[in-house]
């Protein structure tokens, strides 16, 4: 990284080591760093607490750098956690870190931290941003393949690349603990997790259960004839491809291949059923600002952790394409992001309908 004249960087803190280690990096690389640890929630939750901003603040004072907490809770709710239930319960399956990155840590907490006179946000984010000129920055994957994150930033838009920063890009997970043992930050220790930072404990089905009371009840579970072979407890509690948790027994395995809101249905089937050799996906935004040239042959990911899929991608609308895979995938889930991919460089992304 580069360090701009008289830059002043917003490193967002949550009191873990990720962000403890990149706000450590730019300090030691010259930057004017401030820590902005971000209340989301005033409920139980996995982030934000009491104890996370003290942390937070121990570490900032550390590393010799001011800190803010800025309460953004009332944003939060409108544009994640409503979003969140709103998604469950209409059959499909959101992706708030998505929409979190997107609207919240590159949207409300980057005009945050420019109220407070900074001209850059930081995160510690596992993706690397390489400004190939002012005008066009290009996001690529974090090069620890094992935590690259950058399937959580494709929704961010060239003005906010351009105003961004990602310490950790270059480094592997091990490199970056090691570096916070090294510097012996206080930051907080805790198990990789991919679960949801605003629920604390227990399933996002049974969290909604107990926050909407318009939560749809239990319905029939169909096999593809149509014939019932169960009972559900709530189209919120499922995902397509799921097999665990069920509750039915049919003599072969079966997985959730179709929510059906309007019915109030889950359709079961087994895994060959589950598979699509295409997926319309909608709301499609481009990091270089205007579309690529189609038809366009991109690497296809259509969940994190899901292994990319060679795809031919055509448009079907102004903001909306098609997507013929390769091979047939797993899965393809309402509601979840396609991140497109050129090799290492993200194209662009939108979501599955």
């Amino acid at each position: 990284m580069v360090k701009a004249q008289s830059e002043t960087v917003a490193v967002g803190m949550s009191g873990g080591v990720d962000s403890s280690v990149a706000a450590a990096i730019l300090k030691s690389e010259g930057y004017d760093v401030m820590g902005l640890t971000a209340i989301m929630t005033h409920g139980p939750s996995r982030c934000c607490s009491d104890a996370d901003v003290l942390t937070a603040q121990r570490v900032a004072e550390q590393i010799g750098i001011p800190h803010h907490t800025v309460d953004i809770h009332g944003e939060f709710q409108a544009h994640i956690i409503d979003y969140f239930v709103a998604e469950y319960t209409s059959g499909r399956t959101p992706s708030p870190c998505v929409k979190c990155n997107a609207r919240i840590k590159f949207g409300v907490l980057m005009e945050k931290a420019r109220e407070l006179g900074a001209t850059t946000v930081a995160t510690g984010h596992y993706a690397r941003i390489e400004r190939r000129d002012t005008a066009r920055p290009v996001l690529l994957r974090g090069l620890d393949a094992a935590k690259d994150q950058s399937y959580f930033l494709a929704r961010l838009h060239r003005d906010q690349l351009a105003a961004a920063l990602l310490p950790l890009g270059a480094l592997t997970k091990r490199q970056v603990s090691n570096r916070a043992a090294e510097l012996e930050l206080p930051s907080r220790q805790s198990k990789e997790s991919q679960e949801l930072c605003f629920i604390a404990e227990g399933s996002h089905g049974n969290w909604i259960d107990v926050r909407d009371l318009h939560a749809p009840g239990s319905g029939d579970i169909v096999d593809t004839s149509g014939k019932k072979v169960g009972e559900h407890k709530g189209i919120h509690h499922y995902t397509i491809g799921q097999r665990k948790g069920l509750g039915i027994a049919v003599g072969t395995p079966v997985y959730v291949i179709r929510i059906d809101a309007t019915e109030n249905r889950i359709v079961v089937g087994p895994r060959d059923s589950a598979l699509a050799s295409t997926a319309t996906v909608e709301d499609v935004t481009w990091i270089a600002g205007d579309p690529p040239a189609m038809p366009l042959r991109a690497s296809a990911q259509i969940r994190y952790n899901h292994k990319v899929a060679l795809s031919t991608v055509a448009p079907r609308g102004s903001d909306t394409i098609e997507v013929a895979f390769d091979e047939p995938q797993f899965a393809v889930t309402p509601g979840q992001l396609t991140v497109f991919y050129d090799g290492e460089a993200v194209l662009g992304a939108g979501w599955i309908r």
